[in-house]
Formats: structure tokens, sequence, C-alpha cells
């Protein structure tokens, strides 16, 4: 669930840089974006960064500081074992909402 979660930070972060980029870059007309608009954007940026680094903890099990799409693909195998709780190879709304990615603290590398 915290991968689902820090993709769909990063890509709103994300998506949403681009969107004005373009906008601007069609229009040749900048936004005004308010302190407060910038404000929330980072704080999403920096929570969906700390995701991702608690997420890189949880899989980089060599801890290389890098994930292999072996490690990756362990890791979802594994949470998908984990969240399939009726063992019928797929995951149903309920087993989604009720989950947690379980995750070490992040120590650094």
């Amino acid at each position: 669930m915290l991968a689902i979660i820090a993709a769909v930070f990063l890509t709103e972060a994300v998506a949403g840089n681009v969107a004005a980029a373009q906008s601007e870059k069609s229009t040749g007309v900048v936004s005004p974006t308010s302190e407060a608009e910038k404000a929330e954007r980072e704080k999403g940026l920096a929570a969906a960064t700390e995701a991702a680094k608690q997420l890189l903890l949880a899989m980089d099990t060599n801890k290389s500081g890098k994930v292999s799409k072996e490690e990756w693909m362990e890791f979802m195998e594994a949470e998908f074992d984990r969240l399939d709780t009726d063992h019928k190879g797929q995951l149903d709304v309920k087993e989604l909402t009720q989950s947690r990615v379980r995750v070490r603290p992040y120590v650094g590398k």
C-alpha cells in the first residue's frame, strides 16, 4: 500500500509541475501560485520523498541503496501474498483498504 501511496504522491507532484509548465509554454501566461499552494505542494513532495525512502528500505534487501528488479519483484510478491487474506490469488477492495505495508524504520545508509 505504501508503494501505491508513494507513487501517487510523486505522480501528482510531477503532473502538477508538468501541467503548469505546459500551460505557461502554450499560452505564454504564467498563472499566479499562492504561497499556500506552493507550501502545500512542497509538503506533499516531502511526504512522498519520505515514503519512497521507507519503501526503498523495505525492498533493498542487499543494502545497496538501490532496488533491483529482483528485489522489487520479491517484495511485491510477498506483499501480494500477505494482502491476499482469502488466498484466492486476487486482491479485492476490502483486502486493499484494510492493509498496511510493514516497513522497518528509516535508519539511513
